[in-house]
């Protein structure tokens, strides 16, 4: 097959190993920049050129879009779904899982455990805002932050009010949610591919952190779920439609609690943690369904 990653930088560690999953499978792989492509549409007739180049007799996509150009990326994915090309990650799916707080409103739809969350409309009643949360400490995002940027723990009732204050200020939209403090600065993510937890690995931030992503310092090591977490996050991904994607859950006395679920997870630290061939499992999931 032919398959096309999605990418704007072919040197990044995820796109690398898409890249030699495919090619040790014998499939003709190539990279391109979504944002340099061309959508082209009329009456019956679907096209995208790259360089110059119409594409074509291309078998399957892997989107791996960054939340900062979620707009043009995702109308690039739905093109190539207009040209009957599989794609690895629908472009529905990943519209509702970079939207915050639509993907927290279907998880709890499912019936899934969630921190618990308010939003409002620029309210100028901040207090009260906190207050449905459980008052401080809390935490605060911004609905277009990632990696852990735009997250702040709001330890005070004064610092969480003049944080929500300040964000509605600028006409940024956020939420505010319980601070877990059983947590300890850890989560867990686990990996799904094809409806199945290919791996998992528990997350832990640096001292004095309560955020466990790796880009900001976070170790990983690889952990065993239990079977009430396996199940929620076979259940977040399939309530986001999503056939690959990163859930990020903490473990409560209550049982799991679904942080976010990602639709582009980065497959560095969850192979290095784990051992797993998680690449490998993506080409094998394009395999199955492309075909």
């Amino acid at each position: 097959m032919k398959i096309v990653i999605l990418s704007r930088n072919s040197k990044l560690y995820s796109t690398k190993r898409l890249v030699e999953a495919g090619t040790n499978r014998g499939h003709e792989m190539q990279v391109i920049d979504h944002l340099k492509c061309d959508i082209i549409i009329e009456k019956r007739k679907h096209q995208i050129f790259y360089k110059g180049e119409s594409l074509k007799n291309i078998d399957a996509i892997i989107p791996r879009i960054g939340a900062s150009v979620t707009f043009y990326g995702t109308a690039v994915v739905r093109q190539f779904e207009m040209m009957k090309v599989f794609s690895a990650v629908e472009s529905q799916a990943l519209i509702r899982s970079r939207d915050k707080l639509r993907s927290l409103q279907i998880l709890s739809k499912a019936g899934l455990g969630l921190p618990k969350t308010a939003f409002t409309n620029y309210s100028k009643d901040v207090s009260s805002v906190i207050d449905h949360v459980g008052g401080a400490p809390c935490i605060i995002k911004l609905l277009e932050g990632t990696q852990g940027v735009g997250v702040v723990l709001a330890e005070t009732r004064t610092a969480a009010e003049s944080v929500l204050e300040a964000f509605h200020g600028l006409k940024a939209r956020a939420i505010v949610q319980e601070f877990l403090s059983e947590a300890g600065g850890a989560d867990i993510r686990a990996f799904v591919v094809d409806g199945v937890v290919v791996g998992a690995m528990k997350r832990q931030g640096k001292p004095g952190e309560f955020r466990s992503n790796l880009h900001r310092g976070g170790t990983a090591v690889k952990v065993e779920l239990s079977e009430q977490e396996e199940n929620a996050a076979l259940k977040a991904a399939k309530a986001l439609s999503l056939g690959v994607a990163g859930v990020d859950m903490i473990q409560t006395s209550t049982g799991p609690k679904i942080m976010e679920v990602n639709s582009s997870p980065g497959l560095e630290g969850i192979e290095k943690a784990t051992g797993v061939d998680i690449a490998s499992k993506i080409i094998r999931y394009i395999e199955r369904q492309a075909e």
